[in-house]
């Protein structure tokens, strides 16, 4: 199969996966059905720890869920807790966060990723990043936070000097205006 342009999400996944390898350490700040969190873990390898976290029990239950049915839960910590608190848990610096905004596919549409939480959140995880780690971040207009986190994002990492991190917006530029967007920052090095 060829390269297939798809989706901000897959933007994310291509760039970790060319990033991360066998023993890394990364974050998944936004654990929602697992998904995520069962793909970095594929990752890491054995040798490697993803730290996920969610605020659902619904969203902690799905992903165990699948850990255990890829016998990969051993990789794996994961936290019923906000991704604004991921500095209470890692205690170590990361190889990358990844972070897919808005709610729990199949869950409440209600409970949502919100611009305070999420924007302490992304401090928080560049704040862990190792020289040269990457953090993802999916964000999901059409609704109200995910209309929020896109028009405040730009500000607050244009503003990132760049002699600390490279910072790139990917727009799908002929799609609808709700289209999920990505962002990729890398930390330099030293």
């Amino acid at each position: 199969m060829s390269y297939q342009l798809r989706s901000a999400r897959f933007l994310a996944q291509e760039c970790l996966r060319a990033h991360l390898k066998e023993g890394d350490r990364c974050v998944d700040a936004t654990m929602g059905n697992g998904h995520d969190t069962l793909f970095l873990a594929g990752l890491v390898g054995d040798s490697g720890r993803v730290y996920a976290f969610d605020i659902q029990p619904q969203a902690l239950e799905h992903t165990l869920e699948g850990l255990r049915k890829e016998n990969m839960e051993q990789r794996v910590s994961l936290f019923l807790s906000g991704h604004q608190q991921m500095d209470r848990f890692v205690k170590e610096k990361v190889d990358a966060v990844m972070f897919n905004l808005g709610w729990l596919p199949g869950g409440d549409k209600g409970i949502t990723t919100l611009w305070e939480t999420t924007r302490e959140a992304v401090w928080k995880g560049l704040s862990l990043l190792k020289p040269m780690g990457v953090m993802t971040i999916c964000v999901y207009p059409g609704h109200a936070e995910g209309n929020r986190e896109r028009e405040s994002l730009p500000a607050l990492l244009s503003a990132l000097p760049t002699r600390e991190f490279n910072v790139l917006h990917s727009v799908f530029a002929n799609a609808a205006p709700d289209t999920p967007e990505c962002w990729i920052l890398q930390k330099q090095p030293g």
